[in-house]
């Protein structure tokens, strides 16, 4: 298992690395490209790839934290990171996505000349780079928030480069000059509702909610349902990364279990139960096992 993981942890670096390496060659190349246009949807979409850039940089640093070992000080490793990383992308795109918005009201109301053709030919640039980038990074896009993260932003660069393609387009053929403002505010919509959604998964990550499909309720009554389980309490799970769910548990077993050495095996059958039986595997538990009459011993506000 522990190969598995570095050789996924490795692969997941190597695409990140391509990845941006390739939205870093179209970041200068439209940033020219939006100097020489004037176009509004070139520069957003510059900015948004320019911010993309600097998550993909911030992923791939995460994707070497999190591959460190755990430490007497890191006792879950850097596997946070991941999280931390995420939701600095979902700041960066927030305000990239306001910034486009405001604009791109602006521009409509006093909209710029723009050259389709040069916007046309950097569209093109942009969406080829882009289209291989998403090819490299398809295969690891759910291994984690951070490769999830990745992929949607390469997604957005893609979608906001076929907005710059039809907003040349559209310029060409009618000469509707607002269509580089509309072009830009469309691209502003791709960005927020993604990064809402980012920003949401992130935040309950680090608030230690409990992970997306998993009911407590249904995790406390399989816990019940164990042989010689009376009762449960101080029942947590929560997750240190987006891809591993911890859990912890007190766990009040019959006094005959402890008097006949059964309580190892009721234990076991406990780590197996939620290891298995749920959608979300938890393969991290600690089990507190308590007597019949225990409970009543420990401090109220544990």
């Amino acid at each position: 298992m522990g190969a598995g993981h570095d050789h996924g942890a490795g692969a997941n670096r190597t695409r990140l690395g391509l990845a941006l390496a390739l939205t870093g060659v179209v970041v200068v190349a439209q940033a020219v490209g939006s100097l020489v246009t004037g176009s509004l949807a070139l520069l957003v979409d510059t900015a948004h790839m320019l911010t993309d850039t600097v998550g993909l940089g911030m992923a791939l640093l995460a994707s070497v934290l999190m591959a460190r070992p755990a430490t007497d000080r890191h006792t879950w490793g850097l596997r946070r990171a991941e999280v931390i990383a995420a939701l600095a992308q979902a700041a960066l795109l927030l305000a990239v996505g306001g910034f486009a918005l405001v604009e791109g009201v602006r521009r409509l109301v006093t909209p710029a000349d723009v050259p389709s053709t040069s916007l046309l030919v950097f569209g093109v640039v942009g969406l080829v780079a882009n289209l291989v980038a998403l090819g490299v990074l398809t295969g690891r896009r759910g291994a984690n928030l951070n490769m999830r993260a990745a992929y949607l932003e390469v997604l957005n660069d893609a979608l906001g480069s076929v907005a710059v393609i039809v907003g040349a387009v559209l310029i060409a053929a009618f000469g509707w000059v607002r269509a580089d403002s509309v072009a830009g505010l469309l691209i502003a919509l791709l960005i927020l509702p993604r990064t809402l959604l980012l920003l949401r998964d992130s935040t309950r990550v680090l608030l230690e909610s409990v992970p997306p499909g998993l009911d407590l309720a249904d995790v406390r009554r399989h816990i019940l349902e164990v042989e010689h389980v009376v009762d449960v309490h101080d029942l947590h799970v929560t997750r240190v990364s987006s891809d591993l769910p911890v859990l912890t548990a007190h766990v009040t077993m019959q006094r005959a279990c402890f008097e006949s050495g059964h309580s190892g095996e009721v234990l076991r059958e406990l780590q197996r139960c939620v290891a298995e039986h749920f959608d979300v595997a938890i393969e991290h538990s600690t089990f507190q096992i308590e007597p019949e009459g225990h409970a009543g011993t420990e401090h109220a506000h544990h």
